[in-house]
């Protein structure tokens, strides 16, 4: 067995699965905040050429997919499973925009944490010897997303401070194996694994304002982190960096009285991915970034960077989601969240 399972929720891999290479892909907006020179490709138009917003999502998760594959020197055909995901219904933007690549596909959706359920997946996978090479891709559009969850962009509503920004981005991922079937020698080496993951569980705290997401992601962050330490018999000083996905400036304030009440203070080492995309002083964003690909293109093009180079030796990354639709929201129902975690390692070994 390759997989230990540990606690309730947690899983820790005796031959961790790497992430090889990793892609990000975003609109002009991100492009002008503090990770804008970090990213692989910008849009200035955020149409990327196409005639509509998810036209436009589409081709983003197909060119991250493309970059991911090309870093690492690694065919569409070699790639065993695709795990991808996006916010609008039925996964629109991810099927039309994978489907040239002809990967056997599992379509995924935990809103904005699906970037961690897709690695989660592709790890597990990797570990438990499916296959050689998984490839994990999530994306989210802000103007297909105005659309899906509240209003066309004409009809320019007021936004109310709690509220986020959709982030216009696709992030990819490829992992593979730690022991390939085959000769890798002219694959990228790489010095980030996947360690273990904490699967996240739906929490539901009665919130029913979807315009304030971060106050009904914070419970399921929590949940998630606090989980994490006790099925791994750690705590916050066995992580150089502790990352939520989306929570922003509301959300992040409710996490750290949430998780001391748990007997934890994570504050020293806290980044929320919302909060680090955009410039709060200089760009409108209210609360912060949110969306699928808030995350993923953090990771890729932030996160990974500084575990690839050994600047953080241990993270455990924490896409955050609000589990609601349309139908949900207009009938009344509570806003549940959900969070996975996975536990990102430098590995000296490989250097």
């Amino acid at each position: 067995m390759n997989q230990i399972t540990k606690g309730k929720q947690s899983l820790l891999f005796e031959n961790a699965p790497y992430i090889v290479s990793a892609a990000s892909v975003t609109g002009s907006k991100e492009a002008e905040g503090p990770l804008g020179k970090l990213f692989d490709m910008t849009s200035e138009d955020n149409l990327f050429g196409a005639q509509t917003w998810e036209e436009a999502e589409s081709t983003m998760q197909k060119e991250a997919c493309v970059l991911a594959l090309g870093k690492a020197h690694v065919k569409a055909d070699e790639i065993r499973y695709l795990f991808g995901g996006d916010l609008l219904r039925q996964g629109i933007a991810t099927s039309m925009g994978v489907e040239a690549l002809q990967i056997p596909m599992f379509g995924l959706y935990g809103a904005c944490s699906t970037s961690g359920e897709a690695l989660a997946l592709a790890g597990m996978s990797a570990a438990a010897g499916y296959g050689e090479y998984m490839l994990a891709v999530t994306s989210s559009h802000f103007g297909s997303a105005e659309k899906e969850f509240r209003f066309p962009l004409g009809y320019a509503s007021q936004r109310p401070l709690s509220a986020h920004w959709t982030v216009t981005g696709s992030g990819a991922f490829l992992v593979r194996a730690a022991e390939p079937e085959r000769d890798v020698s002219t694959t990228r080496i790489s010095h980030v694994r996947i360690a273990g993951v904490t699967v996240g569980k739906i929490v539901d705290y009665g919130l029913k304002d979807s315009q304030n997401m971060g106050a009904c992601m914070a419970p399921a962050a929590m949940d998630t982190i606090v989980c994490n330490f006790e099925d791994m018999g750690r705590s916050e000083k066995d992580y150089d960096r502790i990352i939520t996905g989306d929570l922003g400036y509301v959300g992040q304030s409710i996490l750290f009285d949430l998780v001391r009440g748990k007997g934890y203070d994570i504050r020293q080492k806290h980044i929320d991915c919302g909060m680090t995309i955009f410039d709060r002083e200089t760009q409108d964003t209210h609360a912060g970034g949110s969306g699928c690909g808030c995350a993923a293109v953090t990771l890729a093009s932030f996160i990974i960077p500084k575990i690839e180079s050994g600047e953080w030796k241990r993270v455990l990354f924490v896409p955050t989601g609000a589990l609601m639709s349309t139908v949900s929201y207009n009938e009344g129902a509570s806003v549940p969240g959900i969070a996975h975690g996975i536990v990102l390692e430098h590995c000296p070994e490989t250097e």
